[in-house]
């Protein structure tokens, strides 16, 4: 799918996320043992190794793009389970475990695959839009994310269409709320964004008209007129 497709498709894949039956987690691709795996651990988590259904949602998530957009949602409903079940919290702290230790290694993975890097963002992303503590968004993974966003902001991603097309997906999704938790960590990522479209020589048209619809999408208040929402997406179609 090109990227001109994948960015029209974004809004539809939101709503479409959020309206799937609740069984449907894209766990097909699975093998059938994993699929049994992961459907009982949807439902009886005490019953399965949460440590092994947290490993097996990572190491798919960084290797499947559609996947991690979508395994927030999954890490939500086992989380979900097991407090109800046993008030444990196993599975989160194995995924966080998880989290830590990719992030640790972020620069190694970006250097070695653009594609799995892309996907660890998109998945912490999603765990971050997901995992709620008290109904607030988990502290722990507040400066990780920030991290990685400004690390999709430098100069050497913008010039990488993906990357900001990336960038550009997680600030919808999940940038409301990373301001609310820590506004200076916004502006110093938003001045980059600036910066770049401002000052960057090379960029492509398409990055640039990401990157202008992000600036206005935030000076908007976290949304965009319908006039200008129809600008950017007849653009991108054209």
């Amino acid at each position: 799918m090109s990227l001109q497709e994948q960015t029209l498709q974004k809004d539809c894949r939101k709503e479409c996320v959020m309206e799937s039956p609740a069984d449907d987690y894209r766990i097909q691709s699975f093998d059938l043992d994993t699929q049994m795996l992961l459907k009982t651990a949807l439902k009886d988590p005490s019953s399965v190794n949460l440590e092994k259904v947290s490993n097996v949602i990572v190491d798919q998530s960084l290797k499947d793009q559609l996947f991690s957009k979508e395994a927030g949602r999954i890490c939500y409903t086992i989380v979900q389970a097991e407090t109800q079940q046993n008030n444990g919290n196993v599975f989160r702290r194995s995924v966080l475990n998880r989290l830590q230790q990719e992030y640790k290694r972020r620069e190694e993975t970006r250097g070695r695959s653009r594609q799995e890097w892309m996907c660890y963002v998109s998945f912490i992303c999603n765990v971050f839009n997901y995992l709620k503590v008290n109904n607030m968004p988990m502290v722990a993974l507040v400066h990780p994310v920030y991290d990685c966003l400004i690390r999709l902001a430098q100069p050497d991603a913008l010039m990488n269409e993906e990357e900001v097309d990336c960038l550009v997906v997680q600030l919808h999704r999940i940038g409301e709320q990373l301001e609310k938790v820590n506004a200076p960590r916004m502006d110093e990522l938003f001045f980059l964004l600036r910066d770049g479209f401002l000052l960057q020589e090379g960029l492509t048209s398409m990055a640039r008209l990401l990157l202008l619809e992000i600036l206005e999408f935030r000076a908007g208040g976290w949304s965009l007129s319908g006039t200008a929402h129809k600008y950017y997406y007849s653009e991108i179609a054209d």
